[in-house]
């Protein structure tokens, strides 16, 4: 189903809300995979706004922030073009060292502004919800930027986990909405079914320009449109993932869904990239269950301060195959991140090239022969430099008919696999530098499978050494 169509059946108000969801992010992945060039580059916005009087991070949380999210463009997380679209909110209880209530996180000067009080009973612990701008990572890659950004919120999570936080949760439940909300993909309750409000600056005519609301008593949103409905709440408000950061109370996350605490501003006059990836987020943080089940942080090898603080992408130019045994760690590092999560495997270059995954004791095995980092370097957005990298560590799934839920899990899984990988070549003393944006990268067609199946979703390329130095 095309947007046309998917807008047709909106208006018509004869489908579900769920199957054009299901529409929507499902063209709109159809793109991000295209050869289509992105337009160009428009403002990245103002940095983020954060009222709130600001407070020192406090040494029970100073740690693992600083260790994971820490800076300005240069950050132990990596993300696609610097552009850090990943905003962090804590949700930060008693015992703690700071006053409980809702915070905002400014990375850059690493403190916590105040985002309003905490809810009514106030659970334990501390936990970091994440949440994303959009405009920041949609203004230079366009169409191809929505699944960059699920990719770095998946970094962010690793991040926070390879600095010692507790447990993670990649379901979170959104706020839940007051009964005169609407959503981009549904006919708002005060017009007839007939009809939808005139939504100009969306490719397909769904989506418009939202207004901020404010939470209300007991953690209600108070409508401010003047036709009284709301508009689907954006960034943290729509979180995509969480972190526990301290031992905290599993249950704070239906608390923190039942208050809202700010909006991306979304103008008028926003370029349509924009609006479609606005949209295609708003589907994606409330598919599935939303459950908001927690998953304990699995490490097999505790990391270094050093090397996280150190954690850097190579700039290109690096090349020389890694060894065996290091790229097996690389390897295991990913699967071992999240093992339901996608599949990965090695292109690897060398005398015998091709591709190889782990074995049952830890080693490497064969997938295929050839030289595939050519094929690897087109697909990669024509990155031509790729060809020339020791290997590619691959994290690939999310067939083309994907449900919403399904897109989300495996592109923040990747994101989550390559953040550990990073580490532990980082650790091995690698060159290593994520790849997020793929075009045509149907993997397992190239294999001689069923096409639309296995799609790369991630990457990231290794070798050890860089341009310029010595690669004995």
């Amino acid at each position: 189903m095309n947007s046309a169509a998917a807008d047709a059946l909106v208006r018509s108000g004869l489908v579900r809300d769920a199957l054009v969801r299901n529409a929507l992010v499902r063209d709109a992945l159809e793109r991000a995979r295209s050869a289509e060039i992105p337009g160009p580059d428009f403002p990245a916005g103002p940095p983020a706004d954060r009222p709130g009087q600001p407070v020192p991070v406090p040494p029970a949380l100073d740690r693992v922030l600083r260790l994971s999210l820490a800076g300005d463009r240069l950050r132990p997380a990596p993300s696609a073009g610097a552009l850090h679209p990943v905003d962090t909110y804590l949700l930060v209880g008693a015992g703690c060292g700071v006053e409980p209530g809702r915070y905002a996180y400014d990375p850059g000067r690493h403190r916590l502004h105040s985002a309003g009080p905490a809810p009514d009973p106030v659970p334990e612990g501390a936990i970091a919800v994440l949440g994303v701008t959009a405009r920041r990572t949609v203004s230079h890659y366009g169409h191809r930027g929505w699944p960059l950004i699920l990719l770095d919120v998946g970094h962010a999570v690793a991040a926070l986990a390879l600095a010692g936080a507790e447990a993670v949760c990649l379901d979170v439940p959104p706020p839940r909405p007051p009964p005169t909300a609407w959503r981009p993909w549904e006919v708002p309750p005060s017009r007839n079914r007939g009809s939808v409000p005139d939504l100009p600056h969306s490719p397909s005519g769904m989506g418009g320009a939202p207004t901020p609301y404010a939470c209300g008593r007991g953690g209600t949103p108070t409508p401010q449109t003047p036709a009284g409905t709301t508009v689907p709440p954006v960034g943290p408000e729509l979180p995509l993932a969480a972190v526990r950061v301290t031992p905290a109370d599993p249950e704070a996350l239906d608390r923190w869904a039942a208050c809202a605490t700010s909006v991306e501003a979304r103008p008028a006059d926003a370029p349509a990239d924009l609006v479609q990836a606005w949209h295609v987020l708003d589907a994606l943080a409330t598919s599935g269950e939303e459950t908001g089940s927690w998953r304990p942080v699995q490490s097999t090898t505790a990391v270094p301060d050093s090397v996280l603080l150190a954690r850097r992408s190579a700039p290109p130019g690096f090349s020389g195959l890694p060894s065996r045994d290091d790229l097996a760690a690389v390897l295991v590092a990913a699967e071992e991140a999240w093992p339901d999560g996608p599949r990965w495997c090695l292109a690897v270059s060398g005398p015998e090239p091709g591709l190889v995954v782990s074995d049952e004791r830890g080693g490497l095995q064969v997938m295929a022969k050839g030289d595939v980092l050519p094929t690897l370097a087109v697909w990669a957005a024509g990155q031509g430099w790729v060809a020339d990298v020791g290997a590619v560590l691959l994290a690939y799934g999310c067939p083309s008919d994907a449900d919403p839920a399904r897109v989300r899990r495996d592109h923040l899984l990747a994101g989550y696999g390559v953040g550990h990988a990073q580490a532990a070549a980082t650790a091995l003393g690698l060159a290593a530098r994520p790849l997020g944006s793929w075009q045509g990268a149907d993997l397992g067609a190239a294999l001689g499978e069923r096409t639309g199946r296995d799609w790369v979703i991630h990457g990231l390329a290794l070798g050890r050494h860089t341009q310029g130095e010595d690669p004995s």
